[in-house]
């Protein structure tokens, strides 16, 4: 489990594609000095595990679904991603409940600067709609936020300084993919709800 508190930044520096998938290789100037085989680490939200490490880096593999359903199936050397490792059972709790199964991807359709803030608009796919709320929690590539606006067919988060200079938001423009995974809270609820309505129309 995550939280969406990105811990900071990494670059890819090397990308092999398999029959399987793909395998990404992560260079990064973050302390993560606990790393090991197996572990769980977030990319820019999409969980996946580490298969090898070095001094300032480490590989991970993208099976064909994940490489399917999100956008690192077409990252290339030089991108940047956010980086988060699990979290420890002795953690500070800040953010919200992230698992790193994203959802799917949308689009930046808005980028803009107000006071020292950064206002980001994005299109809101049809089939998330409904786990999308006015002040409720969403995970872009990563990062927990709070939904500042939700409009018809979009949804905004505003961005404050040190979230713009520490993740890739600050490389995003329209156009852009990014990764969405909905607060799974609101997944639990419609589960329980829809069991309820069964159990009512049974009785």
């Amino acid at each position: 489990m995550f939280t969406g508190i990105v811990e900071g930044p990494g670059e890819i520096v090397d990308v092999a594609d398999t029959d399987g998938g793909r395998r990404l290789r992560i260079r990064t100037d973050l302390a993560f000095d606990d790393l090991h085989h197996g572990q769980s680490i977030a990319v820019s939200g999409v969980c996946l595990t580490v298969e090898a490490f070095g001094d300032d880096w480490f590989e991970v593999f993208l099976a064909a679904e994940t490489v399917e359903k999100t956008y690192l199936g077409d990252a290339v050397e030089g991108d940047r991603v956010n980086l988060e490792r699990a979290l420890a059972a002795d953690d500070r709790f800040d953010g919200h409940i992230v698992q790193g199964h994203v959802d799917g991807t949308t689009t930046v359709a808005n980028v803009e600067r107000v006071g020292d803030d950064w206002f980001f608009e994005f299109d809101l796919p049809e089939s998330l709609a409904k786990y999308v709320v006015q002040k409720g929690s969403v995970c872009l590539d990563g990062i927990s936020l709070t939904v500042a606006d939700r409009r018809e067919g979009s949804f905004a988060v505003a961005i404050i300084p040190t979230t713009y200079d520490l993740t890739t938001l600050s490389e995003k423009e329209v156009g852009d993919p990014i990764h969405v995974e909905v607060d799974v809270v609101a997944k639990y609820v419609e589960s329980m709800l829809d069991g309820y309505a069964e159990r009512l129309v049974a009785e």
